[in-house]
């Protein structure tokens, strides 16, 4: 029996179904496949691995009987034996011992709970690389579905403080200088716009995965299933909760899981900007924001002042190293003919998963631990003495002057204020032509608060749009 099982595994056969077999029965709808598991984590232990493999032998089993390939008793008995209980780790890791090769090593600890004909037909015309292929795109699509989640997770935590910060007045800055006043609602809804469309890429990734589903051989030409070997593909696939496969091999064209990798790297980029934005607004010069840490926390062993952005640190860690993960799924895409295995793709893809998992963690910490100064946000636009509000003062003026003229006014005024002690407002009063027109609007000019722009409308929109995209979500 396992001899049998060693060949079955290895090779591929050739098609020989016994005209008794056939059946117009169609495919129930309702099949018994495991649920998703309830962690990233848990989607790649070795257990519920072998369970996926389990569930897809037992689709193939059910979906040949349909076919009239197999028995339907067979089929039956496989299906009612596809729990993960009947391969046990220990028995698993003995066998393997014995075969060096993790599929025969399952299918003959298997066999020993399975009556003899379900035995014979077990993994029938099957080659392993397609279950192996077929639960990896499981675990990708698992993957995607929990990455989702738990972005949808960080999605209301912005969409939260995008609101509180509606109108919290702070500096814009372009190219490390001040530029001109927003809110920090305005900023935190740019994050959460960006986060949305990271979900939106992921889930057009899942539409491709979703398409993944392989049972065509060795080479790629469903030669063991025989001529109905698309329809069992097909229907395999379905009971999978997979859609309808690409009639196109895929085993030695990576593309779709590169572009999951280069999805999660785009992500890890998108929250390592964050991360590091926010880095900065903690550093003591600045000081806009804070991390809230227990009392107990100890920022240095010499320096007991110091309150170091701990989880800004951890969420660039992580952008920082998906991409280089990524770049391994991107160079298996150049595979080599109908396909090859040098760049292990299972384990990288596991490794990217996993990393993209605790990033997206660690990132709705950083959210959630955040404090916001609102007055020395304040004092930061404050810092040029009024110097950013210029282009209001010119865009004022040249209603009433010409626009070059008041440009020019208002440039030298700010360059007097810099050289000769002034104030920027007493400056621009020492120019007879400017003080004609701002001696009493030129507090109200000054004011940031008035000159925001659509900043809180942005974020109202922001958030409305984010709750419409939402409602499509897997």
């Amino acid at each position: 029996m396992k001899t049998r099982l060693l060949a079955l595994a290895v090779t591929t056969l050739v098609y020989a179904a016994p005209s008794s077999f056939l059946s117009a029965q169609a495919l129930p709808d309702q099949l018994k496949i495991s649920a998703k598991p309830d962690t990233i984590e848990r989607v790649f232990l070795p257990d519920n691995r072998n369970q996926r493999i389990l569930d897809i032998e037992a689709a193939i089993a059910r979906a040949q009987a349909v076919h009239g390939v197999i028995p339907q008793s067979a089929a039956d008995h496989i299906s009612a034996k596809a729990d993960v209980k009947y391969v046990p780790q220990e028995a698993l890791a003995a066998e393997y011992k014995k075969t060096n090769h993790r599929m025969v090593a399952l299918l003959n600890v298997w066999s020993e709970h399975l009556d003899s004909e379900a035995a014979n037909y077990l993994h029938y015309g099957v080659t392993t690389v397609d279950i192996y292929d077929t639960v990896r795109v499981l675990q990708v699509r698992d993957s995607i579905l929990h990455l989702i989640e738990d972005m949808r997770e960080i999605e209301v935590a912005l969409l939260g403080l995008a609101e509180q910060h509606r109108d919290t007045v702070m500096i814009g800055r372009t190219i490390g200088q001040h530029a001109l006043p927003i809110t920090f609602g305005k900023k935190v809804a740019v994050w959460a716009a960006q986060n949305r469309r990271n979900i939106e890429r992921l889930k057009e990734v899942l539409i491709r995965v979703e398409s993944r589903g392989v049972l065509k051989g060795a080479v790629g030409t469903h030669l063991g299933l025989g001529p109905k070997g698309h329809l069992i593909e097909r229907d395999v696939s379905k009971a999978l909760g997979l859609s309808d496969p690409e009639p196109a091999d895929w085993h030695g064209s990576r593309d779709v899981f590169a572009e999951y990798g280069q999805v999660l790297a785009l992500i890890s980029k998108s929250y390592g900007a964050m991360g590091a934005e926010i880095f900065r607004l903690m550093g003591t010069d600045i000081g806009e924001l804070s991390e809230r840490q227990p009392d107990t926390n100890v920022g240095s062993s010499t320096m007991p002042h110091k309150r170091n952005p701990r989880m800004p640190e951890r969420v660039i860690a992580h952008s920082r190293k998906i991409p280089r993960l990524a770049e391994i799924l991107l160079d298996d895409v150049e595979n080599t003919f109908e396909r090859d295995n040098t760049s292990g793709p299972n384990r990288i893809v596991e490794e990217i998963s996993l990393e993209a998992s605790r990033m997206i963690r660690d990132t709705r910490k950083m959210i959630d631990v955040i404090v916001v100064d609102e007055s020395r946000m304040l004092e930061s636009v404050n810092l040029t003495d009024g110097m950013v509000m210029a282009q209001r003062l010119m865009l004022f003026l040249s209603e009433k002057i010409a626009r070059s003229e008041a440009e020019e006014r208002v440039r030298k005024a700010a360059q007097m204020s810099l050289v000769e002690d002034l104030s920027f407002r007493e400056a621009l009063l020492n120019d007879p032509v400017l003080s004609a027109h701002l001696h009493d609007r030129i507090d109200q000019l000054l004011d940031p608060r008035g000159y925001l722009g659509l900043s809180s409308e942005q974020v109202d929109q922001t958030i409305e749009y984010v709750k419409q995209r939402r409602k499509t979500d897997p």
